[in-house]
């Protein structure tokens, strides 16, 4: 393997908020990668295998995927048709042998955005993920105590470990991140019951209880209470 080792550091403040997870069976060039250009980014998680590269995304939610084309048990291919099942809009870079350059049309069909032929420069891998970091870091809201929540897997991550929420959880911090982004910082108690429990009549004893719940789950400064007006979200 030849691939160019990166000498070269692109700071991009979008970088440092991306997660990207390389799935790759050579362990030599999974590790000439990380060592070339993983600190440009907020984490870069390795998998030797598609279905282990399958259980880390799952797991770890990453803006992006950059996999070999052919690996035993389950193919780059057949991992990317079912990431895109779940988050058609997550970036897939293909690596591929110039001997599997046939493959190219299948990964076009899949939704693969860009194909690398082995030995490539790190430079250009880096410099891709660049141009893409501007509609990538749309997709994230950075909170404070380091929490960080995206917006098109609705998950929320403390310091890039996923944290588990309810449906009415995940929901509520959708509902104060969209006001704040329409330059409504505070949401109305009466708004959260609406959009959480619609027509069930809800006590405001349940509403701080389940105001509790998710502070319990993160931490006392992501959510703030306006006394007599309702609840907002603090951004980074």
């Amino acid at each position: 393997m030849h691939t160019k080792i990166s000498t070269i550091g692109i700071k991009n403040k979008i970088l440092k908020e991306l997660k990207v997870l390389l799935v790759e069976d050579e362990e030599k060039l999974s590790s000439l990668l990380k060592k070339a250009i993983g600190d440009n980014f907020y984490a870069f998680y390795i998998a030797n295998n598609g279905k282990e590269g399958m259980d880390k995304f799952l797991k770890l939610s990453p803006d992006v995927v950059i996999t070999d084309i052919m690996m035993p048990e389950v193919t780059g291919l057949e991992m990317a048709k079912e990431i895109k099942k779940i988050d058609p809009s997550v970036p897939i870079i293909i690596l591929s042998a110039f001997s599997e350059t046939d493959k190219f049309l299948d990964a076009i069909d899949v939704g693969v955005v860009k194909y690398f032929i082995k030995p490539f420069d790190t430079d250009e891998l880096l410099e891709y993920i660049s141009s893409l970091s501007q509609t990538l870091g749309s997709r994230l809201i950075s909170l404070v105590d380091g929490f960080s929540f995206n917006k098109t897997s609705k998950s929320l991550y403390k310091e890039g470990r996923y944290v588990a929420l309810t449906k009415n959880e995940s929901k509520f911090i959708q509902l104060l991140l969209e006001q704040h982004e329409n330059q409504k910082n505070i949401v109305e108690d009466a708004t959260i019951k609406n959009t959480l429990w619609m027509n069930e009549e809800v006590s405001d004893e349940k509403l701080r209880t389940f105001v509790r719940r998710v502070r319990a789950k993160t931490s006392k400064g992501l959510i703030s209470n306006i006394k007599g007006q309702g609840y907002e979200i603090i951004l980074a």
